[in-house]
């Protein structure tokens, strides 16, 4: 809250610099006036052509207009070149703005060293660069859903019509035929996943509140998901470590619970047979944590900061099962519970730690 207000203070500070220099200006236009009114009837009356009441005649009226009429001259001159100075870096702003707009999210302002002695003119070279930067990166992540998108769609696509060809024109014995509409099957329903977790993923991305919080046991309903988990973790031969005690807390519990089966449904995939699972927990007065490992591979650093992602994969050939919507799930899911959600991967094991409020916060 702090840098907040120290932020707006320097941005009124620049501001109101750059509103004192425009005062200095006008103020140096009407000195400029003064003293040249001044100079020119001094030199009058020193020369001895008109005194003082003769200011009152229209001789004297049409000096005190030359006068007058100099005065501007010099004024105008004066603003013109101060307002060429002041509108220079604005000028070029403009031009870089039009870029941006165009498309090109590279484009960066670079006022020149005279225009930056100024702190408000620094400040808004700050602040374009920054703005420019953030949409370059929502470009960025823009393009890498779309490309992933498409791919996570056109594979299982491509296998539904190149399968549905193969039973249509190649006629293949039963055994062959049933191989096929197994395989069929499989993608349609990873299609359907996939359209599912989608339409989650936007739903809980445009909701800012939570509207179902109750109080209920956390640890009763992650041995619910484990159970219904179950045919999957036993098929591959894992054993599972359940380490937590009773934790209750305030929460939506319909969407904690797509946390953890996400969770525990990434474990399992990524843990290679005969492996572990271990689920630990942890509290304070204010908070609970939940661990969710698994043995087997690891996960680098650069793909732990990039793993939260839409779409994103480890493994980049797309080859394996999932479609990387699952994480950006949880972590969505975990920012409306005002909560924070880690990996850590080293050693052959890999943790997600999970930590949640006990009290709704709002």
């Amino acid at each position: 809250m702090k840098k907040i207000k120290k932020k707006k203070q320097k941005q009124k500070t620049g501001f109101m610099a750059m509103s004192l220099m425009m005062a200095l200006v006008l103020l140096a236009n009407v000195v400029t006036v003064a003293l040249v009114d001044i100079g020119l009837y001094l030199l009058i009356l020193k020369s001895g052509r008109i005194d003082s009441d003769d200011l009152n005649t229209s001789s004297g009226k049409l000096i005190f207009a030359l006068t007058i009429i100099a005065c501007v001259i010099v004024s105008a001159v004066i603003t013109f070149f101060m307002s060429k100075i002041l509108s220079r870096p604005f000028k070029k702003l403009l031009s870089i703005l039009n870029s941006l707009a165009a498309g090109n999210y590279t484009a960066r302002v670079q006022f020149g060293k005279s225009a930056r002695r100024f702190l408000a003119v620094r400040e808004l070279e700050e602040s374009f660069n920054t703005m420019a930067a953030e949409l370059q990166n929502t470009e960025m992540l823009r393009s890498d859903f779309i490309n992933n998108f498409s791919h996570e769609f056109k594979t299982p696509l491509s296998s539904i019509l190149g399968f549905t060809r193969l039973l249509k024109y190649d006629s293949p014995e039963p055994e062959r035929q049933s191989e096929y509409l197994d395989i069929i099957e499989q993608e349609a329903m990873r299609l359907s996943s996939m359209a599912t977790g989608i339409l989650n993923l936007t739903k809980i991305e445009n909701q800012e509140i939570l509207s179902a919080v109750t109080e209920f046991n956390i640890s009763e309903q992650i041995r619910s998901c484990i159970l219904l988990l179950q045919p999957k973790w036993e098929q591959k031969d894992l054993e599972l470590r359940v380490d937590i005690d009773e934790f209750t807390a305030e929460a939506d519990a319909e969407m904690l619970k797509q946390v953890w089966i996400n969770l525990l449904d990434n474990a399992i995939k990524f843990t290679p047979k005969n492996g572990d699972i271990f689920i630990t927990g942890s509290q304070t007065e204010q908070d609970i944590s939940i661990d969710i490992g698994n043995t087997g591979s690891e996960i680098s650093p650069d793909a732990q900061t990039r793993i939260f992602g839409k779409f994103y994969q480890g493994d980049e050939s797309h080859a394996g099962q999932g479609n990387g919507i699952g994480l950006s799930i949880v972590k969505r899911i975990v920012q409306l519970h005002k909560g924070e959600v880690s990996v850590k991967s080293g050693n052959m094991q890999t943790v997600f730690t999970v930590t949640l409020p006990k009290k709704h916060r709002q």
